[in-house]
């Protein structure tokens, strides 16, 4: 017996399949994609972007518009990019390990344009386009999300802007299984909303999140973010919920504070989300 232990212990060794055990996420098993947002390392290029990702124990990443690409790759981050172009960033992101979930927030000026955005998301296997589109858009984009059945996912910056209500956002879910929202808890929090009352309003529309906690810390009532668990996103809360309600899809740390080296913030997060996923049943 203790042979047959020594064996099958190598064997995994030999293969690898030991290693992918011990890194196996407990967030994998719920369908949940915890990565990051690029703009939380927006003052590097994509490319080392992917490299800080991965050293926060993270495999997935939201792409912002606009962002250098780097890596030997001219340009920046752009859903108009050609398709070598698109072939580029796509063996860069094969060579560093990490998957594209979703794209933005990013908005297309025309229909023509939301077409072009459509097939750089099909092309890149993205998910989630998170956006916050004009009204009069969605004639064309709900044709456009149920052609593609890629999700467009609205985000909510913080009031007055056009998604700040969870209220708006059901408003355009209830026309489509394609449309829901990209729930960024931190800004709700920033226009003096619940972030576990809008996730348990907007049930079964939940098709991403940025994820944050922030903590006010100026006269002028400013937020700022923090390592999770220490703001007033309660964190476990949502953790909760999202739990309740088996939500499956993209998660990405959106960290919008130390920019110059807030890595050891963002691992720290990570950290403390696993465990909190781990805790809370």
């Amino acid at each position: 017996m203790q042979l047959l232990k020594s064996i099958l212990l190598c064997s995994l060794l030999l293969t690898g399949s030991l290693t992918a055990i011990g890194q196996k996420n407990p967030e994998d098993k719920a369908g949940w994609k915890l990565g990051s947002q690029s703009y939380t390392f927006r003052l590097f290029t994509f490319a080392e972007a992917l490299k800080k990702i991965d050293s926060c124990g993270l495999k997935y990443v939201e792409a912002f518009p606009g962002q250098t690409i780097g890596g030997g790759i001219e340009g920046k981050m752009d859903f108009k990019m050609d398709a070598a172009k698109r072939q580029e960033v796509k063996n860069l992101l094969k060579k560093s390990g990490v998957t594209m979930t979703a794209f933005g927030v990013v908005n297309g000026a025309d229909e023509a344009e939301w077409i072009t955005l459509f097939e750089f998301a099909k092309d890149m296997g993205i998910l989630n386009i998170d956006t916050e589109p004009k009204p009069e858009q969605f004639a064309y984009i709900i044709p456009l999300a149920e052609k593609y059945k890629i999700n467009v996912a609205l985000h909510n910056h913080p009031k007055p802007s056009r998604y700040w209500s969870p209220d708006t956002v059901l408003k355009y879910a209830a026309k489509s299984k394609f449309i829901g929202s990209c729930s960024d808890i931190g800004h709700w929090v920033r226009s003096g909303l619940d972030p576990v009352a809008c996730l348990k309003q907007l049930e079964g529309h939940v098709m991403g999140m940025h994820f944050k906690d922030v903590v006010k810390d100026t006269p002028e009532g400013k937020y700022h973010d923090v390592v999770w668990g220490k703001g007033d996103s309660k964190v476990d809360g949502v953790i909760a919920e999202m739990k309740r309600q088996k939500f499956k899809g993209p998660i990405s740390v959106e960290y919008e504070y130390h920019w110059e080296n807030n890595g050891p913030e963002v691992a720290e997060s990570v950290k403390y989300f696993r465990s909190a996923y781990q805790r809370i049943k």
